[in-house]
């Protein structure tokens, strides 16, 4: 309890910090908040280290017999037994006690190649088709590649990636750091694979990676019947890898001022029942929500609890469709937090992010759903739908791309060998030529395509995009149940956003009504 305590505090003052920050970072004061705490955790880290090295020194049969003579250690009992199964893994005191130290720095080279991403490399001045100048930022790019004039697609991609590929070695030195990160951390604590590592601390079978790909790869003539389809509603003679983000459909004009937003959200989970619209409720009315941008404030959006207070949501609301979507999938994340809060211990509060990523898909599936029987303009729908399917492409068959790239990189540093960036830039072609079906005359991807992993930073988050993958599809396979009125599959669904840690996400997806070990979900 005092442990407990502890961690609950320091989160707090990790929260204010952060929401502080991210409001304003242009401020010194909250960034330096944010170091201190951070440096905080790392000390208590090392502290209460000795703690697990006690509950392993004992016998493990009274250890476990303290939870029939004490009712109140229940909620602590599935953390004991995670740290049992961890036993052959952890260290002597001493060395665990150095190893939580490389915390001071182990976030500083994924942080460097940010930096060197985001805002040391110079942008390119790039001219438009019609003549027009501009500074291709990532801001630009990200515009430009989306152009209704394919021109200003190519021009766009061409001319960002060949910038790019200016800082290729310094990237691929980044890169290979990260990696040898992961790999270090894997060898000290005796895995046989950096991958294994990864997936042991939430108990899932290395097999379910492996199955992830397999499946997304057998299925790849799914995508290219997709892209060539998308290929005919763009009128392209070839199409090209640059033309992969544009719409297929006319663009839709209409926006949603918030209150309208609201409204839509809180209609498409109606079937949620009416504890989760309580919740939904609160989230609207209490001032958990920023909703609009504001100077200095930080782009994009995310959802993070606190424990005991509730979770917040980050939004820069500016009406599109999009920021609907966006709207309801933090939506998930929140209420995936808050009903864990309400139904777990503090230490089972948390949720892996093998399972985070499926309470927020899940309600975009439903507003997915809402909208297509609810609009009456065809265009609209039609839209909505080509969204869809380029959330689809991107989350099941791009990140799977990504999760056989990452698990390639770390298997090139386990034989001992060093990422630079001509094996990088080989390997990711090779995969991204094979994925969109290049050899097969479905999608033109040129060679300057090669750098783009360059710009991934969640390839330095140790094996977490697959989970982006498996979390989608999970998703579909629960909004379908729902959709469909199965019986007991509300029930069901939410029985797994309360659960919380309590147990594995393997088992609590399977309780659920999807088994990611099987090939079921993808089919």
């Amino acid at each position: 309890k005092a442990a407990d305590k502890l961690r609950l505090k320091m989160y707090r003052l990790y929260s204010y910090a952060r929401r502080q920050y991210d409001m304003e970072m242009s401020n010194p004061k909250f960034n330096q908040m944010k170091g201190e705490i951070q440096a905080l955790f790392v000390d208590a880290s090392q502290q209460l280290a000795f703690m697990n090295d006690d509950l392993l020194k004992m016998d493990e049969k009274t250890l476990m017999g303290y939870f029939d003579k004490e009712k109140g250690l229940a909620s602590y009992k599935f953390g004991i037994e995670q740290l049992l199964r961890s036993k052959k893994h952890m260290l002597p005191l001493a060395e665990e006690q150095l190893l939580s130290l490389t915390g001071l720095y182990s976030s500083n080279v994924s942080e460097a190649a940010t930096i060197l991403n985001d805002v040391d490399i110079p942008a390119p001045t790039v001219t438009l088709t019609d003549g027009t100048q501009v500074e291709l930022n990532y801001a630009n790019y990200y515009k430009y590649r989306a152009s209704k004039v394919p021109g200003d697609r190519a021009i766009a991609f061409r001319s960002y990636w060949k910038n790019h590929k200016k800082y290729e070695n310094t990237l691929a030195v980044l890169f290979d750091a990260g990696m040898k990160m992961d790999l270090f951390n894997a060898r000290a604590r005796k895995f046989a694979s950096c991958l294994q590592a990864r997936l042991f601390q939430d108990n899932i079978d290395t097999t379910v990676y492996y199955n992830l790909i397999n499946e997304v790869k057998n299925n790849l003539p799914s995508l290219h019947k997709y892209l060539k389809l998308k290929q005919k509603m763009l009128s392209l003679p070839t199409l090209k890898y640059e033309d992969l983000w544009a719409s297929a459909v006319k663009s839709v004009t209409k926006l949603y001022p918030y209150n309208e937003a609201k409204d839509i959200v809180m209609k498409s989970l109606e079937v949620m029942g009416p504890e989760y619209q309580d919740g939904l409720k609160q989230a609207f009315n209490n001032g958990w929500i920023d909703v609009y941008p504001n100077k200095d404030k930080e782009s994009g959006a995310y959802s993070d609890a606190l424990y005991d207070v509730h979770p917040y949501i980050k939004m820069n609301y500016d009406g599109e469709y999009s920021n609907v979507s966006t709207l309801t999938h933090e939506l998930g994340h929140a209420m995936h937090s808050w009903l864990t809060n309400k139904n777990q211990h503090f230490n089972n509060s948390n949720y892996t992010t093998f399972l985070a990523e499926i309470a927020s898909t899940f309600n975009e599936n439903l507003l997915m759903e809402y909208l297509l029987k609810n609009e009456t303009d065809d265009n609209l729908k039609l839209f909505i739908i080509d969204q869809f399917l380029e959330r689809a492409r991107q989350t099941i068959y791009r990140q799977t791309l990504f999760a056989e790239f990452e698990l390639a990189m770390h298997q090139q540093v386990e034989k001992g060998q060093t990422l630079t960036a001509e094996w990088l830039n080989n390997k990711y072609l090779d995969l991204t030529r094979t994925y969109y079906g290049h050899d097969k005359g479905v999608t033109l991807v040129d060679d300057f395509i090669e750098v783009e992993w360059s710009k991934i930073p969640h390839f330095f988050y140790n094996f977490y995009v697959f989970q982006y993958s498996t979390g989608f599809v999970s998703s579909m396979a629960l909004s379908e149940n729902v959709i469909s009125g199965k019986t007991g599959a509300v029930d069901k669904y939410l029985g797994m956003l309360k659960a919380g840690n309590s147990d594995y996400s393997i088992k609590l997806l399977q309780n659920a009504g999807v088994d990611m070990t099987t090939s079921d979900p993808y089919k």
